[in-house]
């Protein structure tokens, strides 16, 4: 394990206590919160490399971590922002990023609006990827929450709209619209892709907008949910492929998510799962004449069960299934999907920490461009049909 990890660690066990019982503070009578969190996983697999690591000959470098602040100004108007920063194998990198920054103003229960760097609510998930605390897994379903591609669709820099809708005895409607400008990480799997298919990123912008409506049904426990988002990409770049040089421009047309999704919490169970399908277009120009038209259409889903069986101790399995509907290679049958099964036990040492133990059965690797987990960089004497890995993954919130 490397120092930095081992400072990283040591500080937050020492640590946790005291910042749980210092940073939450009032000043001239607003409270002010100060919370953080730090996890650590070490993975182990049989062959193929996974999510950027060298995870056949096992790693520690899985190192993510993040400290947020928050403040209400009156009983309406809230501000916060959160710092982010993550070591997992050749992503992140160690470089801080600012994962969050808004301000929140609520008129009403129906009625509320968020402006800065803002969350993006897609799905189950999305915007509470960070809170390790609540989920029982040491990886989410990669299907739908790839780790490499976090950025991807984390949060746009504009404004939401938000509120809570009474339905009396049908129960209760939340909804979200929000538009902005999309956000991009240099040290994130999709620069790390185009770079291992030579076709490094020079610039790239776009912009964002959709919406999720969630009903809470009378049924206690029960949630349905859909989402919708339209993206835009203006990329930039230049070929490095032998035989193929000079610049191209890559512009969507068009890029648009659809997910729908479910949960339900019933005394020691908790169920769930999501449809995710993004239909992905997009006109390739370059010195070549004519229009290139890529075609990176995909789907995702998943379904969970999880069983509290102690205080102490949850265990759960997912089934996670992706799908490339138009891979490179065709006559590949490797490379058309990721199928994930997964059996996990979580570990509540006390209520800032946890340890999760994981068992990955992964069967097929996806298309070069899919950029889910597996690259060709990270796995030289090229990519085997399955993939059987062992996640440990430590997270303290405090």
């Amino acid at each position: 394990m490397s120092s930095r990890v081992t400072t990283l660690l040591f500080a937050a066990v020492l640590g946790a206590p005291l910042m749980n019982a210092q940073f939450d503070f009032n000043i001239d009578g607003h409270p002010i919160q100060v919370h953080s969190f730090v996890q650590q996983g070490f993975a182990y697999s049989n062959q193929n490399n996974y999510l950027t690591m060298d995870t056949s000959n096992g790693t520690f470098e899985m190192t993510d971590g993040g400290a947020n602040i928050g403040m209400s100004i009156t009983d309406k108007f809230h501000v916060g922002a959160q710092i982010y920063v993550r070591n997992i194998g050749q992503l992140g990198k160690w470089r801080p990023s600012l994962d969050w920054a808004y301000g929140d103003y609520k008129f009403t229960d129906w009625l509320g609006i968020r402006v800065g760097k803002v969350k993006t609510v897609l799905g189950l998930y999305n915007d509470v990827q960070d809170a390790e605390f609540l989920q029982t897994w040491a990886l989410l379903p990669q299907a739908v929450y790839p780790l490499d591609l976090r950025s991807n669709n984390i949060a746009h820099i504009g404004g939401d709209i938000y509120g809570s809708i009474s339905l009396h005895k049908a129960g209760r409607l939340n909804y979200t619209g929000y538009a902005g400008a999309r956000t991009f990480d240099q040290y994130g799997g999709y620069y790390y892709f185009s770079q291992d298919q030579g076709i490094p990123i020079t610039s790239t912008s776009g912009h964002v907008e959709g919406g999720d409506l969630r009903w809470m049904t009378p049924l206690d426990g029960l949630m349905f949910g859909a989402s919708f988002m339209n993206q835009t990409q203006d990329r930039h770049g230049n070929y490095e492929i032998p035989g193929l040089t000079g610049p191209y421009q890559l512009t969507s047309n068009p890029q648009h998510t659809v997910a729908t999704y479910f949960d339900f919490v019933h005394k020691n169970w908790h169920f769930n799962g999501e449809l995710r399908k993004a239909a992905y277009l997009a006109d390739i120009k370059s010195s070549f004449p004519g229009v290139f038209v890529f075609d990176g259409t995909d789907k995702g889903l998943f379904v969970s069960a999880a069983y509290r069986v102690r205080k102490w101790l949850e265990l759960g399995a997912y089934n996670s299934r992706y799908y490339v509907l138009h891979p490179t290679n065709p006559t590949n049958p490797d490379t058309n999907h990721i199928f994930d099964q997964v059996a996990t036990a979580r570990f509540d040492i006390n209520r800032v920490w946890n340890f999760k133990a994981e068992a990955h059965f992964i069967n097929g690797y996806g298309d070069v461009y899919s950029a889910h987990g597996f690259y060709s960089r990270d796995n030289p004497d090229g990519l085997k049909p399955t993939t059987n890995m062992l996640v440990l993954r430590t997270g303290l919130t405090f």
